[in-house]
């Protein structure tokens, strides 16, 4: 293939915008810190999408859709979560041509807005768990800009809930973090997460706990991939979200949020990318097997017909490129680029022999094979190739991962991967103190590597990297 891209090893950076740009993914957009989500981007998008929805209403939350703008006094009605998210704001002051008689904010998330409307749909704890998601956009006016990690917009889902108990609001929030996102995570995209609870210097805006799924990237730096937080009571006394009880009193409910976003594609391309482009995980991808007429020739483009109609009919996403007046090897390294997982290359001489070339993104490997066992041997690679992916990438973070005893030693060895250390060691001090070298705690686990409900449990262990 032709170097087409920085390697990875000498710029990673570099590499990463390179990426996005050759593999035609995104763009930048005309206002600072916005980007275009070009076609090859969004499609794997719209998988990400589709089976985090399922998984979402899996676990019986509805979808639903609230307003862009929220008035400026519903953030200040929760002092803490405006604080969080004061120099992130982005407020309209003006309309049609007049000032606003109250500035409103383009939301950064929708605690507040989707808090007033669950105090006026609920009334008795007949009303209860209230489940609701919703996909949309968010603005957080972003000073240090990187396509899909850091924009000013981006694209999300956001689920808000509201529960009778704090114990049933915490199962919740840890069933979404669990099924929905871990699941999605490690099995679609093929990314081994660690699962684990933020300190409270790295908490949510006015939550009481907030749980997160951290990935490690090819250059051994974390990226927060997803959250799910415990919210308490704090927005529910904010917005009077209360019910009447079983036994007639008036109780405030507990509310949960949770979120993931298109941070999910940059996760997937620093995780999984190499020198050659994408690597998308068969499961997620959306062409799966690329079928290739290498050059015209009789019975060539019939052939190649035949095999995309028997892979799509074996469940197989498939796509055809009978592209011949475009030169192979350009088209070739825009099918490495792109990541489909298998290629299937269909040529005059291969087929005289009876054979096609089937082409797996994850290895390299070429394996001319009969063209009556393509399907088979593609079904099999896509298999394989999910499970080398995560397999790849749950070893190299094993590979840049060390245990150690000071903080010092974290900090050190943040510098290429990531530091197991007891959260004793650290505390609260030495947190400030990594932060200040531009290192943070990640997420704190029991040592048995489950996850705590406080930071206060004896005998935790916290994960220092530097992150994205």
């Amino acid at each position: 293939m032709a170097r087409v891209l920085t390697p990875r090893a000498e710029d990673f950076p570099r590499w990463y915008q390179d990426l996005i740009a050759k593999a035609k993914l995104a763009d930048n957009g005309p206002v600072r810190g916005t980007m275009v989500i070009r076609p090859a981007g969004y499609a794997i998008w719209e998988r990400m999408q589709a089976e985090m929805d399922a998984r979402i209403k899996a676990a019986g939350a509805e979808n639903a859709y609230f307003p862009l703008f929220i008035p400026e006094s519903y953030l200040k009605r929760e002092a803490e979560h405006v604080e969080g998210f004061s120099p992130e704001l982005a407020v309209v002051t003006h309309g049609g041509g007049k000032q606003l008689a109250e500035p409103v904010v383009v939301r950064p998330t929708s605690e507040t807005v989707i808090g007033e409307f669950m105090a006026k749909w609920i009334d008795s704890y007949r009303d209860l768990p209230l489940l609701l998601n919703q996909w949309a956009n968010v603005v957080r006016w972003e000073l240090r800009p990187r396509i899909f990690l850091r924009t000013s917009e981006f694209l999300w889902q956001e689920g808000h809930t509201a529960h009778a108990t704090r114990e049933d609001a915490r199962a919740y929030a840890r069933r979404i973090l669990h099924e929905a996102y871990e699941d999605l995570m490690v099995n679609v995209l093929g990314i081994p997460v660690v699962v684990g609870l933020k300190t409270a210097r790295e908490r949510f805006a006015g939550a009481t706990a907030t749980y997160t799924c951290e990935g490690m990237m090819g250059d051994g730096k974390a990226l927060q991939l997803g959250t799910s937080h415990e919210l308490g009571q704090n927005f529910a006394k904010a917005f009077d979200i209360s019910y009447s009880s079983a036994e007639g009193g008036r109780e405030h409910a507990w509310t949960t949020s949770w979120g993931t976003s298109t941070r999910m594609l940059g996760g997937l391309i620093m995780c999984h990318g190499d020198d050659n482009g994408l690597r998308v995980p068969p499961k997620l991808a959306p062409v799966q097997a690329y079928v290739m007429i290498v050059k015209d020739g009789e019975g060539v483009s019939e052939a190649a017909a035949k095999l995309r109609d028997a892979l799509r009919d074996a469940g197989v996403r498939v796509a055809l490129d009978d592209r011949t007046d475009t030169a192979f090897g350009r088209r070739a390294v825009d099918a490495e680029l792109r990541g489909y997982p298998v290629r299937v290359e269909v040529g005059p001489r291969d087929l005289a022999a009876g054979n096609a070339v089937v082409v797996r993104r994850t290895d390299g490997s070429k394996a001319p094979t009969p063209v009556a066992d393509v399907v088979g041997a593609v079904l099999a690679a896509l298999e394989a190739d999910q499970r080398a992916l995560h397999d790849q990438a749950l070893e190299f973070r094993r590979s840049r991962t060390v245990e150690v005893s000071t903080l010092a030693e974290a900090i050190e060895a943040s510098a290429t991967g990531w530091a197991m250390v007891p959260w004793s060691a650290v505390g609260v001090p030495g947190e400030a103190e990594a932060n200040a070298q531009g290192v943070t705690v990640r997420c704190l686990l029991r040592a048995d590597g489950s996850v705590p409900d406080s930071e206060d449990e004896p005998d935790l262990v916290a994960i220092l990297a530097r992150a994205y």
